[in-house]
């Protein structure tokens, strides 16, 4: 029967005083040969607004792992890792909720259809605004391994634990639930925590709750109980071996597991203290008795920069090392644990409270560390601009990594929706850098004492990051606007430019260009030499702005000069008031790739060895480019070599400009020219000389997608040597081609689709090709590979005895000098074996290994067991006054790292049975490639 709304209203005032604050009570009986939890679990919630709850929604996060399509594999295989996909069912973890009561009465229940970590319960009973409900749930977790997220059973049969039990989801008039996504972010409110612990002997547990009481249960087994108010962090580890180290300090006990790198106890305390009077200075006192910071922790938010080099190169002191990863942490954990901001929205507040403090402690405490650490003293390295940087500065310069590349994201925009390297490192730091600007534009520490009282302020109450905002521009007559809405909001860039001065006796008359469309102010520095004059800040440049300063004894106007400012371009900031000579920046030559000096034309020199093919063997040269470690729009290279087995110079050189659009699909245009000189065989040479023009899309709505477009525009123009003995070459050894291609792909671990149409124009012939490839890595972890090749002369006057120009079955003749072939003119030997998936992509060589009318082929292949796969290719070949032949070969493929290294065995084709034919060793045929920026992609596609 129904109750009526008077019994409602009854139940929910009895509840209201009963349950004023949440509480969640948990009973858990730990089975670590099954890997599983037996939880008996109530839940209490206030409802704090003036809705009627129907029905809520609870968050079941260790149910992220059971499924290879919930958003939690989804996300693990867009950055290209197949641990999760490929692991084995055992490994995967998965909760089973049995029951849920409301007043001891079954409620109905139900995982979202796509996020069965979300959990929605239909009432019984309503609960009325300032009431609470309370719900008593069953359920089994099965604990995953700790390879996908860290968080799990680990190989040595530890527990580390987090989100592993349900928890409520916030409503504030509106819901917030969200799966896991391995970001570490579960948006719940706080709570009054009671963990019942059930776990065999012999295993130490470490908890940021108050340990209650410990009771024996029996001889094998320890019941402990944990409590704490006000909390929504509840990580749980379990360790054979007493991992974690408590340092009781300043009234707080850092419980820590924080690889200390050997470091003595007495240091190890010196530093938490150091540590923890810091943020008690700038964040008061901390509102619990314990903070927990684990090395699982720091490996998920390292210190990127102390760990870019081999562990036996210590460019800091071990104590700083350990100091940095300890403030880091403490930073994070305070904050996490003590603002309840919904983090996948506002996550852009913790992140700059935290680079802030972290960059106003090595300013306080290390205002001389380099970026470098010692390496900047070394001898060579010393004389390089990167031994000048500081170590914050490192904050900028990882940002600009995103924002000169065109692929930085708004800082309010969801966690869920970064790229990696934004989530991780960008983000992060504009984030920080952002404060610091913000602060030195209002002056007199107003964001530094803002952030310190909201962080007071706000412990453990719900706020945002508009809070903040309306705080802070409570304390400042100044305009900050453009901090909220361009910076914050937008991926508009920074970059301002000295235009125009006129300097007479008294005063200094210039103009200052806003180069984008945005509200950002900048500083105005007058030097003597490296003196600083003035400093003003000019605000409300539209588009240029001028003014007239005095000139007192200034000899040079620099913007942004202490680069507070995280501006994009900074080699037009600066002007010189003794004359034209003087603002023309002179070169400067470094040993190989430096960081940028926006005072100088920077030349690098790189000395190269290379083997690109069999032909020029090992190559001894040097490189000559512009390219710093950040990319800038015009950039050239130029490399001479010798080649030792061809005994000449050979080399390449290009010049180019990229351009970068945002807010819009086409969001990079890049055109320039290369040209090269190597060998093509033995003692035979080849000329190219290609313009280019290059249009790049990509989603702008989404940049974690992988679907790219791209459209080249080329003229390739081949000089070669001629060799009437070389089978390969045609009657004209000179050529040109005009090419065209559009390419579309959506690279991914799961769905890999990739198609391209190619059109080529030349004085005797014309030619369109279509290129479709497929991929797909089934739940079952088998893969299928398909590839559809179809290309067909539009024209063709070439020699009818010569192929070079023709459709390949197997081995692409390769005119426009595209591939990476070590061995392009061999017909025999390992060279000649070189696979490279293109064209007809057979691996027999069969009888009719061309097309000079039109060629269609399809090739596959499928997973046998782990990466051993059966490949089989069928097609239709047509020559000239010649009907189409029907041609298809199969074997085995051994696929050791797609794309990169892989050998294929042929079995059965046209000519029979090869496995059986004499020299099969000939017949084998090899993927793979030795160019390291190749195989850099491997990384690149994880991280960007």
């Amino acid at each position: 029967m129904k109750p009526n709304l008077k019994s409602i209203f009854i139940i929910s005032l009895i509840h209201t005083l009963a349950f004023s604050q949440n509480n969640i009570d948990v009973k858990a009986k730990f089975d670590f040969e099954k890997r599983q939890i037996a939880i008996t679990q109530t839940i209490s919630y206030t409802n704090t607004t003036q809705d009627t709850l129907q029905t809520i929604f609870l968050n079941d996060w260790n149910n992220s792992y059971a499924t290879k399509k919930t958003p939690l594999a989804n996300r693990i295989a867009d950055e290209y890792i197949n641990d999760f996909h490929l692991a084995r069912n055992e490994e995967r973890g998965f909760s089973v909720i049995t029951s849920i009561k409301q007043f001891s009465q079954d409620v109905i229940f139900q995982q979202l259809k796509d996020q069965i970590d979300v959990v929605k319960v239909t009432l019984n009973t309503p609960v009325l605004p300032n009431a609470s409900y309370q719900l008593d749930l069953q359920y089994l977790v099965q604990i995953p391994s700790d390879k996908f997220t860290n968080y799990g059973m680990t190989p040595e049969g530890n527990l580390n634990l987090r989100y592993w039990y349900i928890t409520p989801a916030v409503y504030d008039g509106k819901w917030h639930y969200y799966s896991n996504k391995n970001l570490d972010d579960l948006y719940i409110p706080k709570s009054n925590i009671t963990l019942d612990i059930e776990y065999p002997k012999g295993y130490y547990l470490a908890s940021e709750l108050n340990i209650d009481e410990i009771l024996e249960n029996t001889s094998k087994q320890r019941i402990v109980k944990l409590s704490g108010k006000n909390r929504i962090n509840t990580k749980l580890y379990l360790n054979k071996s007493p991992v974690f180290k408590t340092i009781e300090s300043n009234g707080i006990s850092v419980v820590s597991s924080i690889d200390d790198e050997g470091l003595e106890d007495i240091d190890k305390a010196i530093i938490t203290e150091k540590v923890v009077h810091f943020i008690k200075k700038n964040f008061g006192e901390y509102p619990h008795d314990k903070l927990l910071v684990s090395q699982i922790d720091f490996l998920k938010n390292p210190i990127y920069g102390l760990n870019f080099l081999p562990k036996f190169i210590k460019p800091y002191p071990n104590h700083f090392e350990y100091e940095l990863r300890l403030l880091k942490i403490v930073l994070h954990n305070y904050l996490e644990n003590t603002l309840l901001i919904n983090p996948r929205k506002d996550q852009w507040l913790l992140d700059g409270i935290q680079i802030f403090y972290l960059m106003n402690y090595v300013d306080e405490h290390y205002p001389n560390m380099k970026f470098l650490g010692s390496i900047a003293d070394f001898w060579g390295v010393r004389s390089f601009h990167a031994a000048d940087m500081t170590f914050n500065e490192k904050y900028v310069f990882g940002y600009m990594v995103m924002a000169r590349t065109n692929r930085d994201q708004p800082l309010m925009m969801a966690k869920d929706s970064l790229l990696k390297f934004n989530h991780n490192i960008a983000s992060k730091y504009k984030a920080g850098i952002g404060l610091k600007y913000l602060d030195d534009f209002i002056n007199s520490d107003v964001v530094e004492k803002s952030l310190t009282m909201f962080v007071m302020n706000n412990k453990l109450k719900n706020t945002s990051g508009e809070t903040f905002e309306q705080l802070l521009k409570s304390r400042t007559p100044k305009n900050i606007d453009w901090f909220f809405n361009d910076y914050l909001k937008t991926r508009k860039k920074i970059d301002f430019k000295i235009k125009d001065i006129i300097s007479d006796d008294d005063s200094i008359t210039l103009t200052i260009k806003n180069k984008r469309h945005n509200s950002m102010p900048v500083s105005l520095y007058a030097l003597n030499n490296d003196s600083i004059i003035s400093k003003m800040w000019v605000e409300d440049i539209t588009h240029s702005k001028t003014l007239t300063i005095p000139k007192q004894e200034a000899n040079k106007l620099v913007l942004n000069y202490e680069k507070l400012i995280p501006e994009i371009n900074l080699r037009d900031n600066w002007k010189s008031l003794k004359g034209f000579f003087f603002n023309n920046k002179p070169f400067q030559f470094r040993l190989i790739k430096d960081v940028e000096d926006p005072y100088y034309n920077q030349v690098f020199v790189l000395p190269i060895a290379e083997f690109n093919n069999i032909y020029d063997g090992i190559t001894l040269g040097m490189r000559f480019y512009n390219t710093a470690l950040l990319r800038k729009r015009f950039n050239y290279k130029i490399a001479p070599k010798y080649s030792f087995k061809s005994k000449s110079l050979t080399g390449a050189g290009a010049i180019w400009m990229n351009h970068y659009f945002e807010n819009n699909n086409l969001y990079s245009l890049n055109y320039g020219i290369r040209a090269s000189y190597t060998s093509y065989a033995e003692d035979l040479f080849v000329k190219q000389i290609i313009p280019s023009v290059t249009l790049l899309f990509r989603q702008d709505n989404d940049f974690r997608s992988n679907k790219r477009q791209s459209l080249v525009f080329r003229y390739v123009d081949i000089n070669r040597d001629s060799d009437p003995n070389n089978i390969l070459s045609s009657s004209e050894p000179n050529y040109s081609v005009f090419n065209t291609r559009y390419i579309h792909s959506n690279d991914n671990l799961i769905h890999f689709n990739k198609w391209y149409v190619d059109f080529q124009v030349a004085k005797k012939f014309s030619k369109v090709a279509i290129n479709y490839e497929y991929r797909k890595l089934f739940e079952s972890n088998r893969q299928l590979n398909l590839r559809f090749f179809a290309g067909a002369f539009i024209e063709n006057n070439n020699d009818p005895a010569s192929d070079y120009f023709s459709f390949a079955l197997d081995r692409p003749t390769d005119y426009l000098f595209d591939y990476a072939y070590l061995g392009r003119s061999e017909n025999t030997g390992i060279f000649s074996q070189q696979y490279i998936d293109a064209e007809g992509g057979f691996k027999s060589k069969l009888e009719t290994p061309f097309a000079n009318h039109w060629m269609s082929t399809i090739n596959t292949s499928t997973t046998l067991w782990n990466y051993i796969l059966a490949y089989g290719d069928i097609g239709l070949v047509r020559n000239r006054h010649s009907d189409p032949k029907f041609v298809y070969d199969s074997g085995i493929r051994v696929n050791l790292v797609t794309d990169y290294f892989e050998i294929y065995f042929p079995i059965y084709s046209n000519l029979g049975w090869e496995i059986g034919q004499a020299n099969y060793d000939q017949k084998i045929r090899i993927k793979f490639t030795v160019d390291p920026q190749i195989l850099l992609g491997l990384f690149r596609r994880r991280w960007f």
